[in-house]
């Protein structure tokens, strides 16, 4: 029967063995491996950005798997907003969040043809910006533009006023199309014009709700805070893919978070928690829910590590 019986550690190109009755693995997704996203997430994931650390490899992953554990939950899946397009690679302190745009239901987001390619008022930002980042590798150059004009400016999350942010302004619809870089000007005129001509200027705008102001009769309507793109100036912000974390992971025991292997049997001292817990997501994220599944897993791998600790010291000491 397989079994967890400490961790080896390596620094400065020393190698050590620390032995332990019990192991928690808490190390993150594979976000951060290029090789493993392609492989797993898409063909053009390798050029998303990573939002956080470059050191989520799935080293971890990759050890329990070698220890027998199976590998559970939706591996093709993942975590992905939309990022500045000319963000750091990797997670950058000096901006922390500020890379993110989660504005873009008060807007429209075109792709390099000038056209929309997701309904932006589809549901409230925190039941659709983990998925919508990953529809933007789907579209020709893997980036896109947000565009907003005055009449919701104001609203805007702060993250559109940091510093390094990718923004250009114009005085006209057609002075924008010329300056968003990659964009097929004929195309995004033909797209806005569409638009605005689409929009229920009948039903009262309404952030707060979903308010039903869409644009019916469009190729690929706006389901809700729909606004006719006509107050200038008008703002656009470019954006391409940034990854979070990755749904696929290992298998644990729902009651004490035991990590499974491929027998379907408990691997006896071994514990996970974290991002690297399989199952808990498929193809969408409701915000917050790695929170949640982190404190819940964390407390549950933890107290169950800690009492089998515990009682292989009170058997050995008898």
């Amino acid at each position: 029967m397989t079994a967890a019986k400490g961790v080896r550690i390596r620094t400065e190109g020393q190698t050590s063995e620390m032995p332990a009755d019990a192991v928690v693995i808490a190390s993150g997704g594979f976000e951060a491996n290029t090789e493993w996203r392609t492989r797993y997430l898409c063909p053009g994931c390798y050029l998303a950005k990573v939002r956080g650390t470059r050191f989520n490899t799935g080293d971890g992953i990759a050890m329990a798997l070698d220890a027998d554990a199976v590998a559970y939950g939706n591996w093709s899946g993942c975590h992905s907003v939309r990022w500045d397009r000319n963000a750091p690679d990797f997670g950058d302190l000096s901006d922390g969040d500020g890379f993110q745009k989660h504005s873009y239901p008060l807007g429209i987001m075109v792709n390099a043809r000038g056209e929309r390619f997701v309904d932006e008022g589809a549901d409230f930002r925190n039941f659709t910006y983990a998925k919508y980042g990953r529809v933007i590798l789907e579209q020709p150059q893997q980036f896109a533009w947000q565009v907003f004009d005055q009449q919701v400016t104001h609203l805007l999350r702060d993250e559109y006023r940091i510093r390094q942010v990718t923004k250009i302004t114009a005085d006209t619809v057609p002075e924008l199309a010329a300056r968003l870089e990659g964009v097929d000007p004929a195309g995004f005129l033909r797209t806005v014009a569409q638009f605005n001509a689409a929009v229920q200027t009948d039903v009262a705008f309404n952030p707060n709700v979903k308010d039903g102001r869409g644009t019916p009769g469009i190729a690929l309507p706006k389901t809700n805070w729909a606004n006719p793109l006509v107050a200038p100036p008008f703002e656009a912000y470019q954006v391409t893919c940034g990854v979070t974390f990755t749904f696929g992971g290992l298998r644990v025991a729902p009651d004490n978070a035991q990590v499974i292997d491929t027998e379907g049997e408990p691997i006896h001292g071994l514990y996970a928690a974290g991002e690297l817990v399989g199952g808990l997501f498929y193809f969408n994220y409701p915000g917050g829910t790695g929170l949640t599944s982190g404190a819940v897993f964390g407390r549950m791998a933890g107290t169950a590590a800690g009492t089998a600790a515990v009682g292989t010291s009170s058997l050995s000491s008898r």
